[in-house]
């Protein structure tokens, strides 16, 4: 019986020890300590103090690599996690430099580079010179130098008007990323740039053809479709406007002699500049047709007779008679003035007449003169008929006056 007691002692003392020593925290002089964190998964309280060895005895000399320092902090020495990466990054400890036994279990070597295990979903890049900082550093300066090196590729791309290209990018994945912000960037800086070169381009081919009608391209435009086509462009309109300004000139030329009716196409010049003189002499011989048929027109409201307008130009005086032998208006008012005259009405001229007041009162006059005419021969015819009857009857009672004397 003693015996099994002593075994279950000595069973219970090992397992206590086993659990002591499966958490991690460094233990002071009597060879214990104050369990601070995780404390419930390790069968502990919060703030409850125990040992590690299971007594108040000293671990011996080979149980540590390295003499304990009172000083040392332990992981159960701070409140919260945030506190002891605070202390860790301001000691500048790191995966090769911890000298209190933060990392590794407080057994002297370092684990992971992670001090005191950090909790689930933690920033693990917080940590100085852990892992997960180095490889966030790493991406950083890959990133940084992928942006470099896409920039001016992009530039340059963008410039010579090239499609989008980004798959010059090797190294990292945050080097593919880098390159492809900087190659972005660098191509719409291109365009823009290449956008502003055109207009100037543009602005250097036009002050040229406003010069000359011969085309020369400056070599740095040369090299470039896009810079060449600009130049093209501008040249070519200056070009186009110094013709149809010339054309115009001609124009105008040949439009003034129509009007005239001297026909003096130019000579010693390009056929396009007398075919616009000639488009300007039509244009002036038919305002100047249109002109004359129109007074032509306008005289046949005031002569009662067509009189020469003694122009001193066959063409234009023909133009003119055509105007007055085409006006048919008058003579509506011809044939209403004279039979408003040959009804015996009183004079009167409509308002819409009054352009041609002389030839209405003119037939109205003719035809009053028809209508007094008819007059006098009623009144004459009356006159007669009565002496006819007035001798009838003295003959007669003669006749019967004899007849009563025999």
């Amino acid at each position: 019986m003693g015996k099994r007691i002593a075994l279950l002692g000595f069973l219970f003392t090992f397992l206590y020890g086993s659990i002591a020593y499966a958490h991690p925290g460094r233990t002071d002089s009597s060879g214990g300590h104050t369990c601070r964190t995780n404390c419930g998964s390790w069968g502990l309280s919060t703030g409850e103090y125990h040992y590690h060895n299971g007594g108040r005895t000293k671990p011996s000399s080979s149980s540590s690599s390295k003499s304990t320092n009172i000083n040392d902090k332990d992981c159960t020495d701070f409140a919260t996690y945030d506190d002891m990466i605070d202390y860790w990054n301001t000691k500048g400890y790191s995966d090769t430099y911890d000298p209190e036994n933060l990392d590794g279990w407080g057994n002297g070597k370092v684990d992971d580079g992670i001090p005191c295990e950090a909790p689930d979903g933690y920033d693990l890049t917080l940590i100085n010179n852990s892992p997960q900082q180095k490889a966030q550093i790493q991406e950083e300066k890959d990133n940084t130098k992928g942006e470099k090196a896409g920039y001016p590729a992009g530039l340059n791309d963008g410039y010579k008007e090239k499609p989008s290209n980004m798959s010059k990018a090797n190294g990292s994945q945050a080097y593919k990323v880098g390159y492809a912000v900087g190659y972005n960037k660098g191509y719409e800086a291109g365009k823009k740039k290449i956008e502003s070169a055109k207009t100037n381009a543009t602005d250097k081919g036009y002050a040229l053809g406003k010069k000359q009608n011969k085309i020369v391209i400056p070599p740095v435009y040369r090299s470039h479709s896009g810079l060449k086509k600009s130049f093209e462009a501008g040249f070519n309109k200056a070009v186009a406007e110094r013709v149809e300004a010339k054309k115009k000139e001609y124009k105008e030329l040949g439009y003034s002699d129509g009007k005239k009716d001297v026909n003096s196409p130019p000579k010693d010049v390009e056929a396009m500049y007398v075919k616009a003189y000639q488009e300007g002499y039509d244009k002036g011989q038919s305002y100047s047709k249109k002109s004359y048929i129109k007074q032509g027109y306008a005289a046949a409201f005031t002569m009662l007779k067509y009189q020469d307008p003694k122009l001193n130009n066959e063409k234009f005086t023909d133009w003119y008679k055509a105007g007055f032998e085409t006006n048919k208006e008058i003579n509506q008012i011809k044939n209403e003035a004279f039979e408003l005259g040959k009804e015996g009405e009183d004079l009167k001229i409509p308002s819409k007449y009054k352009k041609a007041e002389q030839i209405f009162k003119h037939h109205y006059q003719l035809g009053f003169k028809e209508y007094e005419d008819k007059q006098n021969k009623i009144k004459m015819t009356g006159g007669v008929g009565a002496v006819v009857l007035a001798l009838a009857g003295g003959g007669w009672y003669g006749f019967r006056r004899k007849r009563r004397i025999k």
